[in-house]
């Protein structure tokens, strides 16, 4: 098995540690990822939520995501990072930012996703397989 994935915010005052490997690692182009983000997409690992484990308190936004389920960020209220997302759609999951890895250089894209939402000026690796919405995982 690979070394713990480890990561957190900016500060530091929120960290995460993470045994397992990642189900699933995304590029996604809907909406709120560009909002938050503030470019074209946002780039993820998602993890088994078993195993995740965190320090810190995060500040939690709820909101409707584009599959119409809602889905919570989390950031961290000392510097405002976004550090992961929880989606009740699948409570068993935990999705980090890629950025907040302590190593981002893991994060090894495997989709794009919401690809309908893409703007032309954000180019991805063309030989990523790209999805209209949120392939079954």
């Amino acid at each position: 098995m690979s070394p713990a994935y480890t990561g957190g915010c900016a500060c530091g005052a929120i960290r995460f540690h993470i045994a397992a490997e990642p189900l699933f690692q995304n590029h996604c182009q809907c909406r709120d990822c560009q909002r938050k983000s503030g470019t074209g997409h946002g780039s993820y690992l998602t993890f088994p939520r078993q195993g995740v484990e965190q320090t810190g308190e995060a500040t939690h936004w709820d909101i409707v995501g584009d599959s119409g389920h809602v889905k919570t960020r989390a950031f961290c209220p000392t510097c405002g990072s976004p550090v992961y997302m929880t989606f009740s759609a699948m409570p068993d999951v935990f999705t980090v930012h890629a950025a907040s890895l302590d190593d981002p250089g893991r994060y090894k894209p495997q989709v794009v996703t919401y690809v309908v939402r893409g703007h032309a000026w954000d180019h991805l690796d063309p030989a990523l397989p790209k999805f209209d919405r949120m392939p079954p995982m």
